[in-house]
């Protein structure tokens, strides 16, 4: 059965996304920061946040894959719909990305030839030192020439595989399945060693001077969650609909735990970065965390309290992981968590004494990415049957039972 994107769905997404724009428009207006540094730093938050959430689905897509799991052949297509945002989200990091190359803004400081010409006013050691990595060249290859053609060709080729299943039978059908199996468990070592390194490019190194081995994982745990959260609210969205019958409880427990289990490997990645570094006190590495702890309190331990608290207190129970509205209840508040997350990642280092709080033009930006996300997700899952036709696993998956 196809998916038929309504009238009302469709008005509610573009009304969510206008909402966005006027409140962003009123942020930009109000935004006084050199550079409109603060406009563009929420560009890249909202912009980075929903492409990371279509990287963490086609990272588990992939895994399945990988995997030969069965039970999530019924949902898989949903996942397909959430990684078909990918080259939105790849282009608006890329036009923030080259407007700092540029020097249209300063998010990321190193990014300005005054940081490493002796005698400037700007001038940084430390920086200079970091350039064997962080120089232009050798970013814009890894960007162009690794992170983006890897994810959007990974993107496109998966979801064109999984269609071409759909129309095969027999031998080939099997011998189609194989080939996605093990260009999947190639694609999941590109992605480990890719989405570490991207975090600390296009992340890490906006507070330049700090550095952490976790980081990358510490990024992409939270990309996973994200993306499982997207899934679980899009399958009983279309459940409610009276899509995806055999979808049963089982397959929803599946997912929830899912989202609880990926909220727990980001509390031990969170906890283990902050730990380590704070014990140990060493200044150039400890104040990354003492800057935003005694600036940023409500912010750094808000979103550290809803990102780990409320899912180990709400979903730890096997009712919980089974019970639709409490899932999509919780899902969202730990979605906007995640958001969170990433705004005390991003904007201390990028706006430093000019951060005091998030505002209009963050929120703003937020619901039309968010806006844009949900018509970009929705119009693809009309474009193919939301059950896999002839997938070798469809009928174990269809009877799935825990």
């Amino acid at each position: 059965m196809n998916f038929t994107f309504s009238k009302r769905a469709r008005t509610l997404c573009t009304g969510i996304l206008v909402l966005g724009l006027v409140l962003a428009a009123v942020g930009i207006i109000n935004d006084h920061t050199d550079h409109h540094q603060n406009t563009w730093a929420a560009l890249f938050i909202n912009g980075f946040f929903f492409f990371g959430i279509s990287l963490g689905a086609l990272f588990f897509f992939a895994l399945q894959n990988a995997t030969e799991t069965s039970w999530s052949v019924m949902v898989k297509r949903v996942y397909e719909g959430i990684f078909s945002y990918l080259p939105i989200g790849a282009a608006v990091v890329v036009v923030v990305l080259a407007a700092g190359s540029m020097g249209i803004h300063h998010v990321w400081s190193w990014m300005d030839p005054a940081v490493i010409t002796e005698g400037s006013d700007t001038y940084d050691a430390v920086v200079e030192h970091k350039m064997p990595f962080l120089n232009m060249p050798f970013f814009w290859f890894r960007v162009l020439g690794m992170y983006l053609p890897t994810f959007l060709f990974g993107a496109y080729w998966f979801r064109k595989q999984s269609l071409a299943l759909d129309g095969m039978t027999g031998e080939a059908l099997v011998k189609h399945h194989l080939l996605v199996y093990r260009r999947s468990a190639l694609f999941l070592v590109l992605f480990a060693v890719l989405s570490s390194v991207m975090a600390w490019d296009w992340i890490m190194s906006i507070d330049v001077h700090w550095f952490s081995t976790l980081f990358g994982w510490y990024v992409f745990a939270g990309m996973w969650v994200g993306s499982m959260i997207c899934a679980v609210v899009l399958v009983m969205y279309l459940k409610s609909k009276g899509y995806l019958p055999q979808v049963n409880n089982s397959h929803i427990h599946d997912m929830g735990k899912w989202v609880f289990a990926v909220s727990f490997l980001w509390t031990y990645l969170y906890f283990s970065q902050f730990m380590l570094y704070w014990y140990s006190n060493i200044p150039e590495e400890v104040i990354y965390f003492k800057d935003r702890i005694d600036n940023h309190t409500w912010l750094m331990w808000g979103m550290f309290f809803v990102n780990f608290v409320v899912p180990m207190v709400l979903l730890m129970s096997r009712d919980a992981k089974r019970n639709p509205r409490l899932l999509i209840g919780v899902g969202t508040v730990i979605f906007i968590g995640h958001w969170l997350d990433l705004c005390q990642m991003v904007l201390p280092g990028a706006l430093g004494d000019h951060f005091h709080h998030i505002g209009l033009l963050e929120i703003g930006l937020f619901l039309t990415f968010l806006g844009v996300f949900m018509l970009r997700v929705l119009t693809t899952l009309t474009k193919a049957p939301l059950t896999p036709v002839n997938h070798p696993y469809l009928e174990e998956s269809v009877h799935h039972h825990i």
